[in-house]
């Protein structure tokens, strides 16, 4: 069975998607997909201000709190996919993505270069987890 996780503290699909899915395989396992997350602010609507450590930021909390909706935490992380405008970006993006994962158990990880993303974004960020 699958079931649609959605929370107001990220922001809305602005497609024909969900924020998240959960896949029950089982009673006591379940992987959600999380959707690609832009640094939307959920509260205004706009990609946050301030560059691409800013919008990662706000691109790892929307994620934070869809996985709260379904009960899981950024522990429960076993698979990200990250996309970046600019690869150039890519050592200021890390320095904010570390500061959301323990370093110990990192989740396996993409991240490369797109020509554009939706709304001018800088990063857009899809995750896996496990709970």
């Amino acid at each position: 069975m699958k079931y649609v996780v959605a929370t107001d503290k990220a922001p809305k699909a602005i497609g024909p998607y969900s924020q998240a899915i959960i896949d029950e395989a089982t009673l006591t396992s379940r992987t959600l997909y999380v959707s690609g997350q832009l640094g939307i602010d959920p509260a205004t609507g706009a990609l946050a201000e301030g560059g691409i450590e800013a919008q990662a930021r706000q691109s790892l909390t929307n994620i934070k709190n869809i996985l709260e909706a379904a009960g899981l935490s950024m522990a429960c992380v076993v698979k990200t996919t990250c996309m970046l405008a600019d690869i150039a970006d890519f050592a200021r993006f890390n320095e904010v993505y570390a500061s959301f994962f323990d370093v110990v158990a990192d989740p396996a990880r993409s991240a490369f270069a797109v020509k554009a993303l939706p709304k001018g974004a800088l990063v857009e960020i899809e995750a896996i987890a496990r709970g």
